[in-house]
């Protein structure tokens, strides 16, 4: 008996150590499990969201620029991007060429770019295509690729607004143009959420808003597309009929030196800038210079007659069509003989300008150009705008000034052309050019009302019969300007290459648009001419012609628009004579075009 009492003993010691041990193991797991729920359960907490839990980005579209009307000139389109975690795609290989052809690439590039990513989380794969072809290969459910939202921008207008605008880059972010110079403004500030990934990483609960998506803000810009087009247009037509290399053309409202077009070719196509050629980028409008050529015939006239050295009448002997300029000469294409101060302009005589210099002191003409902004940026805002270069009086030879009177010897961009223009057309007052509708820039007295009337008067003989512009000549309304041809600097000297200009203002008497064109390296064989007047001019009439019937300027000429539908009608019936009646021709089918919209 004793010995089984003793195993029974054994049994029930070993029976409590076991249920003794598993006590102390449960109660052992209990308090871990209490521990970690309830007492420090903050670390593992961390780590399962740290799996589990992230914060992503919430995309935002870019400010829309439009056009003074509202039409949309820049705007973001919805776009999706595809993007993969390396590290999870890296442990299902046999997908990889799958993905690879739809991604439209080679599977070897594939799998080298994933493999040097080993120890990322995030590489994107293919970015700002559509959300259809995006869906498409998200549903192919390759694990560790996914697709997100982002915004692209577009351009409606194309290479008509190029220059002006710029482009962005793949980040949406501004690199040339307005783009660049009011990336801030336009650019909106994204937004933040926390989400809930499975284990594929596909978001399966969105837990909390962090930061609202601020979209960037619109701009309205000065510029009106219709008469963009329309310049842009013209300026092309120019350049292939004279078979030139570029070409620039600024338009100007008077009053507000809004810019209302700026047209630069060769152009490129911002909706796909890596196609294009980089030096078809640069806006030469306010990024080159040129000598400047007789468009600076007006300024030496109006810094003479504020001088009180010539009045309009004052008589100039350029015979015999030459005079000497230090070892060279300055020459006339013709012999003019006897000008007064309104000849020199109407037939645009280098003498006559280096006679009516002469009577200039040096420091009176250079402070008098530099009032009208040469040598200095526009202050336009512009990103690169450059200077010009307008040396002053002690860094010049003794043939300086008479060169410079008649455009050689100094630079400057077509914006800075334009906006002398405007000033003189603005009663002599000049504003900095504007890109910004509602931005009011203060004007500054640069010359007296009554010179300036004076040479707006003179300049209008340049396009009137005898002048060297006819072809700038609009029917019904005076117009104002200046050709100017001039050879293009090489290598210390000149070229027998020319650059083209016309710079003009309309209606003489009630200004509104000013306008400049450079046209760069025209080709005189084609037998179409090389001057300003042949080649720059009738840009000027054509785009003029359209912006004045879009903005319904009243003519100032009416007596002639009269007269020319008259003879027209006449014609027309035979050469019988035809009665005119103020604004209509008796011809009850004619009267004077009302105002018509153009369309790109």
């Amino acid at each position: 008996m004793k010995p089984r009492n003793r195993a029974q003993f054994n049994l029930r010691a070993r029976l409590a150590m076991v249920a003794g041990a598993l006590g102390l193991s449960s109660l052992a797991l209990v308090g871990r499990a209490v521990d970690l729920q309830l007492i420090d359960n903050d670390f593992y907490q961390k780590q399962g969201n740290a799996r589990f839990l992230r914060d992503i980005e919430i995309p935002t579209s870019r400010g829309m620029v439009t056009d003074r009307n509202g039409e949309p000139l820049a705007v973001s389109s919805p776009v999706e991007s595809v993007w993969a975690d390396p590290q999870e795609l890296l442990k299902h290989p046999a997908r990889l060429p799958q993905l690879a052809k739809a991604l439209g690439v080679p599977a070897d590039y594939l799998t080298r770019k994933v493999s040097q990513r080993a120890g990322k989380e995030f590489m994107w794969l293919k970015r700002r295509i559509s959300p259809v072809a995006a869906k498409k290969i998200v549903a192919l459910d390759i694990p560790g690729v996914f697709s997100q939202r982002e915004f692209r921008r577009f351009y409606p207008q194309g290479e008509a607004m190029a220059h002006v605008l710029g482009f962005t880059n793949i980040d949406d972010e501004g690199q040339e143009g307005l783009e660049l110079a009011f990336d801030e403004w336009l650019r909106g500030t994204p937004g933040s959420k926390r989400v809930i990934r499975d284990n594929r990483g596909r978001i399966v609960e969105n837990v909390d808003l962090i930061k609202p998506a601020q979209p960037g803000k619109d701009l309205t810009l000065t510029i009106d597309r219709r008469i963009q087009y329309l310049t842009y247009r013209e300026l092309k037509r120019a350049l292939l009929e004279s078979d030139a290399s570029s070409g620039s053309a600024v338009v100007l409202d008077v009053a507000t030196g809004e810019v209302l077009a700026m047209a630069n070719l060769p152009s490129y196509n911002p909706n796909a800038v890596e196609s294009g050629n980089r030096d078809s980028h640069r806006n030469r409008a306010v990024t080159d210079v040129i000598e400047p050529g007789s468009t600076m015939k007006p300024l030496t006239v109006a810094a003479a007659l504020e001088a009180g050295v010539i009045t309009p009448e004052t008589k100039f002997n350029t015979n015999p069509g030459w005079m000497p300029n230090g070892r060279y000469r300055t020459t006339d294409t013709h012999n003019y003989g006897i000008l007064d101060t309104t000849g020199v302009l109407t037939k645009s005589s280098n003498v006559g300008a280096s006679k009516i210099v002469a009577l200039l002191p040096d420091k009176t003409f250079y402070d008098f150009v530099r009032r009208f902004g040469y040598g200095e940026s526009t202050h336009s805002g512009f990103p690169g705008e450059a200077a010009g270069v307008f040396m002053p009086p002690s860094q010049w030879s003794g043939t300086s000034k008479q060169t410079m009177s008649y455009g050689y010897g100094l630079s400057a961009t077509p914006l800075q052309i334009a906006t002398a223009y405007a000033a003189l057309a603005n009663g002599g007052k000049l504003i900095a050019p504007t890109f910004v509708k509602g931005q009011v820039n203060e004007s500054r007295q640069v010359l007296d009302a009554e010179i300036a009337r004076e040479v707006m008067k003179m300049m209008q003989t340049v396009t009137e019969t005898g002048g060297t512009a006819t072809r700038a000549a609009i029917l019904g309304y005076h117009v104002a300007g200046k050709t100017g041809t001039s050879r293009k600097a090489s290598g210390g000297g000149y070229s027998r290459e020319y650059v083209a200009f016309f710079a003009g203002v309309v209606p003489v008497d009630n200004p509104r648009f000013a306008m400049a064109i450079v046209i760069n390296e025209p080709d005189a064989s084609r037998g179409y001419g090389y001057g300003g007047g042949y080649v720059s001019a009738p840009v000027f009439q054509n785009v003029m012609e359209g912006a004045l019937r879009l903005m319904d300027v009243p003519p100032d000429d009416i007596e002639t628009w009269l007269a020319a539908q008259a003879a027209a009608e006449a014609k027309r019936n035979g050469g019988k004579p035809v009665a005119v009646a103020a604004g209509r021709i008796s011809s009850p089918q004619s009267t004077v075009p009302a105002a018509a919209e153009l369309q790109p």
